[in-house]
């Protein structure tokens, strides 16, 4: 009988082939993997994955921003302290001239899309959307707006009693180009009953998913991890948003890529109440990107969250399967009021990514690449 360290070996081994071969491992496989193989052994391997979908030494990068349309919403999840109720002093509805300001100003910098997310208004129904958008349209036809999320498509649903292809179509037409994976979290029903019991369920959540990619919508998946999940609960995720990319038509993007980053605690009700802070340190979050790009071949990209671990961590997320730097982040209000403080301007993203040892490529919200004017550089 062998021992049980070449056991174990072996048993590495093994999954590292399985994985080399981009074959599906399994939420136990995942774990073990996890907990069990070193952290350089990891990002190899990572990394080899990450080479064969993308040979050139590119890293990709946008300009974008995100603004709020609402700070109003009746989720009352636990790890969020920018949401207002609706008679708060401080609750507001960004105005259309507020909208016009912030898109110029995003276009001075060379940026052409906007991340538009709530709040969950109570009192804001599908014709508030859609004529917002088309005004947004209408001031700025080539402008790309990556919109909503899914609790907002839930939310809208119960409200509308329409299905969620119905509110998708409306949205569609009147100008939403792209579906961001907010609101995952964990898609796991005993984490989101403890953390955002009010928000859409985990089968919700990738309901509203499927439905986007069968009307040719492409998206993207996210991870908040570090606060009560388990590791198995964090592998239970990936293999979730593994199984809906499998299940979208062949001719459709799906999810165009994936991006976890760590619970920022600051201010959380998670934090005052019940002592939940964020853990995880740069190790932990490298493995987290390196067991991503494991678990999810069927994802092309996989961005690293500079806005969260900084610079150096996501640098090293490069060699460890991160392909994408992510935005620069002109506006961003929920997770950098809750401790997130990292900062790069345009000329310093680029720098950040040829300091890694990669050609920094601008793109848009599909991942095509685009031109940088010189102006902007």
């Amino acid at each position: 009988m062998l021992p049980l360290f070449e056991l174990h070996y072996m048993n590495l081994e093994k999954l590292y082939n399985r994985s080399l071969d981009q074959q599906e491992i399994s939420v136990e496989e995942a774990c073990f993997l996890f907990e069990n193989a070193p952290t350089s052994e990891l990002m190899l391997i990572a990394d080899s994955i990450r080479k064969e979908l993308h040979p050139d030494k590119i890293v990709t990068w946008i300009i974008d921003r995100n603004v709020n349309i609402t700070n109003v919403c009746v989720s009352g999840c636990q790890f969020c302290n920018f949401y207002k109720s609706l008679n708060h002093p401080e609750a507001y509805i960004t105005t259309l001239d507020q909208y016009k300001k912030k898109i110029e100003e995003l276009y001075s910098y060379g940026g052409k899309q906007l991340l538009i997310q709530g709040g969950m208004h109570p009192e804001l129904g599908l014709d508030f959307y859609l004529r917002l958008f088309r005004d947004l349209k209408t001031f700025f036809p080539d402008l790309k707006l990556h919109a909503l999320g899914p609790p907002e498509i839930v939310h809208l649903s119960e409200m509308e009693k329409q299905s969620y292809k119905e509110i998708l179509t409306t949205l569609i037409e009147a100008g939403m180009d792209s579906l961001p994976g907010a609101g995952a979290e964990i898609l796991v029903e005993r984490v989101r009953s403890k953390i955002s019991r009010n928000k859409c369920t985990a089968k919700e959540w990738l309901d509203v998913m499927r439905a986007a990619h069968h009307l040719g919508i492409s998206t993207s998946a996210t991870m908040m991890f570090g606060h009560i999940e388990t590791i198995a609960e964090r592998m239970e995720h990936l293999v979730a948003i593994r199984r809906v990319q499998n299940e979208k038509p062949v001719d459709a993007i799906g999810f165009v890529s994936f991006i976890p980053w760590p619970f920022q605690a600051e201010g959380t009700v998670l934090k005052k109440r019940y002592g939940v802070f964020n853990k995880v340190m740069a190790d932990e979050y490298v493995r987290l990107i390196a067991i991503s790009r494991i678990m999810l071949p069927n994802i092309n990209n996989i961005q690293a969250s500079w806005l969260t671990v900084g610079k150096e961590t996501a640098q090293l997320c490069l060699h460890g399967g991160a392909n994408d730097f992510g935005s620069v982040m002109i506006e961003e209000n929920v997770v950098s009021k809750a401790g997130a403080d990292h900062q790069f301007d345009i000329p310093g993203i680029q720098e950040a990514i040829r300091e890694a040892g990669f050609e920094p490529q601008l793109r848009n919200q599909r991942f095509e690449f685009i031109e940088l004017l010189n102006r902007y550089c």
